[in-house]
Protein backbone atom coordinates (compact mmCIF):
# COMPACT_ATOMS: atom_id res chain seq x y z
CA UNK A 1 0.00 0.00 0.00
CA UNK A 2 2.91 2.36 0.72
CA UNK A 3 4.18 1.61 -2.78
CA UNK A 4 0.81 2.61 -4.24
CA UNK A 5 0.81 5.86 -2.26
CA UNK A 6 4.32 6.70 -3.48
CA UNK A 7 3.36 5.70 -7.02
CA UNK A 8 0.32 7.98 -6.85
CA UNK A 9 2.45 10.84 -5.59
CA UNK A 10 5.02 10.42 -8.37
CA UNK A 11 2.30 10.04 -10.99
CA UNK A 12 0.49 13.15 -9.81
CA UNK A 13 3.65 15.26 -9.68
CA UNK A 14 4.85 14.27 -13.16
CA UNK A 15 1.62 15.17 -14.95
CA UNK A 16 1.65 18.27 -17.12
CA UNK A 17 -1.62 19.28 -15.51
CA UNK A 18 0.21 19.79 -12.21
CA UNK A 19 2.65 22.16 -13.92
CA UNK A 20 -0.29 24.14 -15.28
CA UNK A 21 -1.79 24.36 -11.77
CA UNK A 22 1.52 25.63 -10.40
CA UNK A 23 1.72 28.26 -13.14
CA UNK A 24 -1.83 29.46 -12.50
CA UNK A 25 -1.14 29.50 -8.77
CA UNK A 26 1.94 31.66 -9.27
CA UNK A 27 -0.09 34.08 -11.40
CA UNK A 28 -2.84 34.20 -8.78
CA UNK A 29 -0.44 34.85 -5.90
CA UNK A 30 1.35 37.55 -7.89
CA UNK A 31 -1.92 39.34 -8.64
CA UNK A 32 -3.07 38.86 -5.06
CA UNK A 33 0.10 40.41 -3.66
CA UNK A 34 -0.39 43.41 -5.92
CA UNK A 35 -4.10 43.71 -5.13
CA UNK A 36 -3.86 43.33 -1.35
CA UNK A 37 -1.23 46.07 -1.18
CA UNK A 38 -3.53 48.42 -3.10
CA UNK A 39 -6.51 47.38 -0.96
CA UNK A 40 -4.85 48.44 2.30
CA UNK A 41 -3.79 51.80 0.86
CA UNK A 42 -7.15 52.62 -0.73
CA UNK A 43 -9.18 51.55 2.32
CA UNK A 44 -7.23 53.91 4.56
CA UNK A 45 -7.85 56.78 2.13
CA UNK A 46 -11.67 56.57 2.16
CA UNK A 47 -12.28 55.22 5.68
CA UNK A 48 -9.90 57.49 7.58
CA UNK A 49 -8.37 56.83 10.97
CA UNK A 50 -10.83 55.19 13.40
CA UNK A 51 -13.85 56.73 11.68
CA UNK A 52 -17.03 55.45 13.43
CA UNK A 53 -14.79 53.04 15.36
CA UNK A 54 -14.06 51.25 12.08
CA UNK A 55 -10.72 49.46 11.78
CA UNK A 56 -9.79 49.93 8.12
CA UNK A 57 -6.95 47.39 8.22
CA UNK A 58 -9.25 44.68 9.59
CA UNK A 59 -11.92 45.45 6.98
CA UNK A 60 -9.46 45.36 4.09
CA UNK A 61 -7.51 42.37 5.36
CA UNK A 62 -10.52 40.21 6.24
CA UNK A 63 -12.40 40.85 3.00
CA UNK A 64 -9.42 40.43 0.67
CA UNK A 65 -7.98 37.47 2.52
CA UNK A 66 -11.45 35.87 2.62
CA UNK A 67 -11.55 36.11 -1.17
CA UNK A 68 -8.05 34.60 -1.31
CA UNK A 69 -9.34 31.68 0.76
CA UNK A 70 -12.10 31.10 -1.78
CA UNK A 71 -9.54 31.13 -4.60
CA UNK A 72 -7.40 28.66 -2.64
CA UNK A 73 -10.39 26.36 -2.12
CA UNK A 74 -11.31 26.56 -5.81
CA UNK A 75 -7.78 25.85 -7.05
CA UNK A 76 -7.44 22.98 -4.57
CA UNK A 77 -10.76 21.56 -5.75
CA UNK A 78 -9.68 21.67 -9.39
CA UNK A 79 -6.44 19.91 -8.45
CA UNK A 80 -8.30 17.23 -6.45
CA UNK A 81 -10.69 16.57 -9.34
CA UNK A 82 -7.96 16.21 -11.94
CA UNK A 83 -5.92 13.89 -9.70
CA UNK A 84 -8.81 11.46 -9.12
CA UNK A 85 -11.26 11.78 -12.03
CA UNK A 86 -9.93 8.69 -13.83
CA UNK A 87 -8.55 6.77 -10.85
CA UNK A 88 -10.77 3.69 -11.30
CA UNK A 89 -12.82 3.53 -14.47
CA UNK A 90 -10.30 5.47 -16.55
CA UNK A 91 -7.41 3.19 -15.62
CA UNK A 92 -9.61 0.10 -15.92
CA UNK A 93 -10.54 1.02 -19.49
CA UNK A 94 -6.85 1.58 -20.24
CA UNK A 95 -6.00 -1.89 -18.89
CA UNK A 96 -3.77 -0.58 -16.09
CA UNK A 97 -5.93 -1.54 -13.13
CA UNK A 98 -6.60 -5.26 -13.62
CA UNK A 99 -3.09 -6.57 -12.84
CA UNK A 100 -2.98 -4.61 -9.59
CA UNK A 101 -6.31 -5.59 -8.07
CA UNK A 102 -5.72 -9.34 -8.47
CA UNK A 103 -2.53 -9.48 -6.43
CA UNK A 104 -0.59 -8.55 -4.45
CA UNK A 105 -2.66 -5.47 -3.54
CA UNK A 106 -6.35 -6.11 -3.82
CA UNK A 107 -9.03 -3.53 -4.33
CA UNK A 108 -9.12 -2.17 -0.79
CA UNK A 109 -5.46 -1.21 -0.63
CA UNK A 110 -5.47 0.15 -4.16
CA UNK A 111 -8.42 2.45 -3.46
CA UNK A 112 -6.99 3.59 -0.13
CA UNK A 113 -3.59 4.22 -1.68
CA UNK A 114 -4.97 6.32 -4.50
CA UNK A 115 -6.98 8.40 -2.06
CA UNK A 116 -4.02 8.87 0.29
CA UNK A 117 -1.75 9.95 -2.56
CA UNK A 118 -4.23 12.47 -4.00
CA UNK A 119 -5.13 13.81 -0.55
CA UNK A 120 -1.46 14.28 0.37
CA UNK A 121 -0.82 16.36 -2.76
CA UNK A 122 -3.98 18.46 -2.34
CA UNK A 123 -3.49 19.12 1.38
CA UNK A 124 0.13 20.16 0.87
CA UNK A 125 -0.86 22.43 -2.01
CA UNK A 126 -3.70 24.15 -0.11
CA UNK A 127 -1.62 24.73 3.01
CA UNK A 128 1.25 26.21 1.00
CA UNK A 129 -1.02 28.57 -0.97
CA UNK A 130 -2.79 29.58 2.24
CA UNK A 131 0.53 30.29 3.96
CA UNK A 132 1.85 32.39 1.06
CA UNK A 133 -1.40 34.41 0.83
CA UNK A 134 -1.25 34.98 4.59
CA UNK A 135 2.35 36.18 4.37
CA UNK A 136 1.48 38.56 1.52
CA UNK A 137 -1.41 39.99 3.53
CA UNK A 138 0.72 40.55 6.63
CA UNK A 139 3.48 42.16 4.57
CA UNK A 140 1.08 44.52 2.83
CA UNK A 141 -0.94 45.76 5.81
CA UNK A 142 0.40 44.18 8.97
CA UNK A 143 -2.94 42.41 9.51
CA UNK A 144 -3.32 38.75 10.47
CA UNK A 145 -6.50 36.73 11.14
CA UNK A 146 -7.69 36.10 14.67
CA UNK A 147 -7.02 32.40 14.03
CA UNK A 148 -3.96 31.62 11.93
CA UNK A 149 -3.83 27.84 11.57
CA UNK A 150 -7.40 26.55 11.85
CA UNK A 151 -8.77 28.23 8.67
CA UNK A 152 -6.01 26.67 6.57
CA UNK A 153 -6.64 23.24 8.07
CA UNK A 154 -10.35 23.56 7.34
CA UNK A 155 -9.65 24.45 3.71
CA UNK A 156 -7.38 21.40 3.45
CA UNK A 157 -10.12 19.22 4.97
CA UNK A 158 -12.65 20.62 2.49
CA UNK A 159 -10.43 19.71 -0.47
CA UNK A 160 -9.91 16.23 1.00
CA UNK A 161 -13.68 15.70 1.00
CA UNK A 162 -13.86 16.79 -2.63
CA UNK A 163 -11.09 14.30 -3.49
CA UNK A 164 -13.05 11.52 -1.78
CA UNK A 165 -16.22 12.38 -3.73
CA UNK A 166 -14.25 12.48 -6.99
CA UNK A 167 -12.69 9.09 -6.25
CA UNK A 168 -16.16 7.66 -5.58
CA UNK A 169 -17.42 9.12 -8.84
CA UNK A 170 -14.51 7.62 -10.77
CA UNK A 171 -15.94 4.15 -10.06
CA UNK A 172 -19.20 4.96 -11.85
CA UNK A 173 -18.32 7.55 -14.49
CA UNK A 174 -15.84 8.09 -17.27
CA UNK A 175 -13.12 10.64 -16.45
CA UNK A 176 -14.64 13.64 -18.25
CA UNK A 177 -18.14 12.96 -16.96
CA UNK A 178 -16.81 12.49 -13.43
CA UNK A 179 -14.89 15.76 -13.53
CA UNK A 180 -17.94 17.66 -14.70
CA UNK A 181 -20.14 16.03 -12.06
CA UNK A 182 -17.80 16.82 -9.16
CA UNK A 183 -17.34 20.43 -10.24
CA UNK A 184 -21.13 20.76 -10.45
CA UNK A 185 -21.41 19.34 -6.92
CA UNK A 186 -18.85 21.89 -5.78
CA UNK A 187 -20.92 24.66 -7.37
CA UNK A 188 -24.06 23.30 -5.72
CA UNK A 189 -22.38 23.56 -2.32
CA UNK A 190 -21.51 27.20 -2.95
CA UNK A 191 -25.09 27.92 -4.04
CA UNK A 192 -26.36 26.29 -0.86
CA UNK A 193 -24.24 28.64 1.24
CA UNK A 194 -25.48 31.60 -0.79
CA UNK A 195 -29.11 30.55 -0.29
CA UNK A 196 -28.59 30.40 3.46
CA UNK A 197 -27.16 33.93 3.47
CA UNK A 198 -30.04 35.24 1.35
CA UNK A 199 -32.52 33.58 3.70
CA UNK A 200 -30.79 35.20 6.68
CA UNK A 201 -30.82 38.63 4.99
CA UNK A 202 -34.55 38.54 4.14
CA UNK A 203 -35.54 36.77 7.40
CA UNK A 204 -36.72 33.67 5.55
CA UNK A 205 -36.07 30.95 8.11
CA UNK A 206 -37.18 28.19 5.76
CA UNK A 207 -34.78 29.26 3.01
CA UNK A 208 -31.98 29.66 5.54
CA UNK A 209 -32.71 26.21 6.97
CA UNK A 210 -32.67 24.62 3.51
CA UNK A 211 -29.34 26.28 2.71
CA UNK A 212 -27.80 25.13 5.99
CA UNK A 213 -28.92 21.53 5.50
CA UNK A 214 -27.54 21.50 1.95
CA UNK A 215 -24.20 22.98 3.05
CA UNK A 216 -23.84 20.26 5.70
CA UNK A 217 -24.85 17.58 3.20
CA UNK A 218 -21.85 18.85 1.21
CA UNK A 219 -19.59 19.61 4.19
CA UNK A 220 -16.79 21.27 2.25
CA UNK A 221 -19.06 24.33 2.16
CA UNK A 222 -19.63 24.21 5.93
CA UNK A 223 -15.86 23.97 6.44
CA UNK A 224 -15.30 26.97 4.19
CA UNK A 225 -17.91 29.05 6.04
CA UNK A 226 -16.43 28.14 9.42
CA UNK A 227 -12.93 29.00 8.16
CA UNK A 228 -14.17 32.45 7.15
CA UNK A 229 -15.79 32.91 10.54
CA UNK A 230 -12.52 32.18 12.34
CA UNK A 231 -10.72 35.00 10.52
CA UNK A 232 -12.50 37.63 12.64
CA UNK A 233 -13.87 35.54 15.51
CA UNK A 234 -12.50 38.05 18.07
CA UNK A 235 -13.58 41.18 16.17
CA UNK A 236 -16.52 43.15 17.57
CA UNK A 237 -18.29 46.47 17.21
CA UNK A 238 -18.95 48.39 14.03
CA UNK A 239 -16.09 46.66 12.23
CA UNK A 240 -17.76 43.27 12.69
CA UNK A 241 -21.06 44.74 11.47
CA UNK A 242 -19.46 46.00 8.25
CA UNK A 243 -17.80 42.65 7.63
CA UNK A 244 -21.13 40.85 7.95
CA UNK A 245 -22.68 43.18 5.39
CA UNK A 246 -19.97 42.89 2.75
CA UNK A 247 -18.56 40.03 0.64
CA UNK A 248 -17.37 38.51 3.90
CA UNK A 249 -20.96 37.78 4.92
CA UNK A 250 -20.66 34.11 3.91
CA UNK A 251 -19.03 33.22 7.21
CA UNK A 252 -20.88 31.00 9.68
CA UNK A 253 -19.74 29.31 12.87
CA UNK A 254 -20.18 25.55 12.67
CA UNK A 255 -19.16 24.38 16.12
CA UNK A 256 -17.16 21.41 17.32
CA UNK A 257 -19.58 18.89 15.81
CA UNK A 258 -18.36 19.75 12.31
CA UNK A 259 -15.15 17.74 12.75
CA UNK A 260 -17.03 14.64 13.85
CA UNK A 261 -19.48 15.02 10.98
CA UNK A 262 -16.67 15.36 8.40
CA UNK A 263 -14.93 12.24 9.71
CA UNK A 264 -18.21 10.30 9.58
CA UNK A 265 -18.87 11.70 6.08
CA UNK A 266 -15.48 10.52 4.82
CA UNK A 267 -16.07 7.12 6.39
CA UNK A 268 -19.43 6.76 4.63
CA UNK A 269 -18.02 7.89 1.27
CA UNK A 270 -15.06 5.52 1.64
CA UNK A 271 -17.23 2.55 2.64
CA UNK A 272 -19.58 3.22 -0.28
CA UNK A 273 -16.69 3.45 -2.73
CA UNK A 274 -15.17 0.22 -1.44
CA UNK A 275 -18.50 -1.64 -1.55
CA UNK A 276 -19.19 -0.57 -5.12
CA UNK A 277 -15.59 -1.19 -6.22
CA UNK A 278 -15.72 -4.75 -4.89
CA UNK A 279 -18.83 -5.51 -6.93
CA UNK A 280 -17.68 -3.80 -10.11
CA UNK A 281 -16.59 -5.99 -13.03
CA UNK A 282 -13.30 -4.67 -14.37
Amino acid sequence: MIAIVLYSLRENLRRRMFAVVLLLTAVFLGLYGWGVDAAFRDTQSFVGPNDQGLDSDTVAGAIVFGLAMFATLFLGTVLAVFLTLGAVRGEAEAGLLQPLVVRPLGREKLLAGRFAGAAAVCVTYVLLVYAVALALTERAGGWTPDRLITPGLELAAAVTIVAALSLLGSIFLAPIANGIAVLMIFGAGLVAGLLAEIGHAISSHRLEHIGRIASWFLPFEALYQDALHRLTVDTFGFTRFVLELGPFGGSRQAGSQLLAWCLAYLAVVGATALLVFRRRDL
